[in-house]
């Protein structure tokens, strides 16, 4: 099918021109910001990334028949042909030229936003489930994978760039579906990647020690969550965690309508864990009661966030706790397999921060059997931030009877350099209790051997991945794959 070519004129609107130069009327149908991904009817935006800057690839470019430029630095030298749109903000300004390009996707859904350290993958994937269940056709972006209807695709970041993200929910509106949920990164927040979208719903989760090689401290970190809630429209509702201390921070400035939810504190959609085991959770959600599948103080809180966005977008409280009762935990999110014979629990989670891994493991010491002991393999990512590791092999050795630690993505970095900084976590009786094997199948299998009649297996940090990154390349490896093969499952 045949693009529609745009008016660069018409791309503009609503971005914050320092200075064109336009001598003629021009159309092009691809924006592009990958110089390897131009054509001689693309627009080629500038922008200054972390890695590299875009200016330059300007010459190449132009050298391909580009003949549209989006830049922050004027460029002087160049032909008099080439169409030149200064910008102040070029990565923000990609963001509203891919809004325009197809033709505002996110005004013709209902688009919910969720954003935190923890939760954001298990609350989008949870909404899909309750509004596919309710009959309406749905779209979602997450970290596991992007979904419209129920065609997959591959997801590669939380939050995809601002053009493959307009693109999907083009493809969404396309499709027929009315409502949307996408996870929103602290990223891609700070690059601007959501800028121009229209939210009706934005969802604050939490937020604990995470990203901080990114952002530098907690300060900048939750600073950058809270502009999601600043930019919110007046008739969209802003849903916060009123147990977070920074839920009343994120909606100081928004303009939303506030709604809360919280299992400790008063607000709208007060919970209360009434009793769970492996299998599921009993929970009183504003007086009422729903059994859940899903497992855990931390996903009670989660379906407290997915009711509230269910009932202020008018789905009746009966239809919700009906199609709750039903939702299935996120892939790589607390999911479990026993080894029945030996009464061996092996559980996966995508626990990969301290906060998150101590929920875990403080969901498993409420539910498990005073004499089941917990195992717990665990690793830290390479090339991010280096400062969680001694928390998280602290913690890892705090909760479980036996902590194995062990290689995650190390990516660039030295695997066994991960783990010395992790060791740095730990006290001398610690360290002589605490097993470390770099190989993480290895691991696994040990702790499959460790573990006795009724003990529970941890492999936290990776959970829904299906691979492991090591120096660059990519190999299979599934957690949960590599369990079921060791506990003979």
């Amino acid at each position: 099918m045949q693009r529609r070519k745009w008016d660069i004129e018409e791309l503009l609107l609503g971005i914050d021109v320092v200075k064109k130069y336009l001598p003629q009327q021009s159309f092009i149908d691809n924006i592009a910001f990958d110089s390897r991904e131009v054509n001689n009817d693309s627009l080629f935006v500038a922008v200054k990334g972390q890695q590299t800057d875009g200016h330059k690839y300007i010459s190449q470019v132009i050298d391909k028949g580009v003949k549209v430029l989006i830049v922050e630095d004027w460029q002087e030298d160049i032909s008099k042909d080439i169409i030149q749109i200064q910008v102040k903000q070029s990565a923000k300004a990609l963001a509203i030229l891919a809004c325009n390009f197809y033709d505002n996707p996110s005004r013709k859904l209902k688009l919910t936003g969720v954003t935190g350290t923890n939760g954001k993958s298990t609350i989008v994937s949870l909404l899909k489930q309750l509004f596919d269940g309710l009959g309406y056709k749905t779209g979602l972006l997450s970290t596991i994978n992007n979904v419209v209807v129920d065609k997959i695709y591959t997801s590669t970041h939380t939050t995809p760039n601002p053009v493959m993200l307009n693109e999907l929910l083009d493809r969404m509106v396309k499709a027929g579906c009315e409502y949307a949920f996408m996870e929103v990164s602290s990223h891609a927040i700070d690059q601007e990647r959501t800028a121009g979208l229209d939210f009706d719903i934005a969802v604050f989760t939490n937020i604990s020690h995470d990203h901080l090689d990114y952002h530098g401290d907690m300060k900048t970190y939750i600073a950058t969550k809270k502009r999601l809630f600043d930019n919110l429209k007046k008739s969209a509702y802003a849903i916060v965690n009123q147990d977070d201390k920074r839920g009343k921070v994120m909606v100081q400035n928004t303009k939303a309508i506030v709604k809360t939810f919280a299992l400790q504190s008063i607000a709208d959609y007060k919970g209360k864990i009434i009793e769970q085991d492996l299998v599921g959770t009993l929970i009183n959600i504003n007086g009422q009661e729903i059994h859940s599948r899903i497992v855990g103080r931390f996903n009670a809180e989660n379906m407290l966030a997915v009711y509230a966005c269910g009932e202020l977008s008018d789905v009746a409280p009966y239809e919700l706790l009906m199609q709750m009762s039903n939702l299935k935990a996120a892939e790589g999110r607390f999911e479990y397999v026993i080894d029945k014979s030996r009464a061996i629990t092996g559980l996966v989670d995508y626990a990969h921060t301290p906060d998150a891994l101590k929920k875990v493991l403080e969901t498993i010491i409420d539910i498990k059997n005073k004499s089941a002991r917990i195992i717990t393999v665990i690793g830290c990512g390479g090339d991010r931030d280096k400062t969680k590791r001694p928390k998280m092999a602290s913690i890892g050795a705090e909760l479980s009877n036996q902590l194995i630690l062990t290689s995650d993505n190390p990516r660039s970095e030295d695997p066994m350099q991960i783990l010395r900084d992790m060791e740095q976590g730990l006290d001398a009786d610690e360290k002589h209790e605490v097993l470390t094997i770099e190989d993480r199948r290895t691991a696994i299998k040990m702790a499959c051997k460790l573990a006795k009649t009724g003990d529970i297996i941890l492999v936290a940090g990776k959970g829904h991945e299906k691979y492991q990154e090591v120096k660059g390349v990519k190999t299979p490896f599934d957690d949960k794959e590599i369990l079921k093969v060791e506990l003979k499952i």
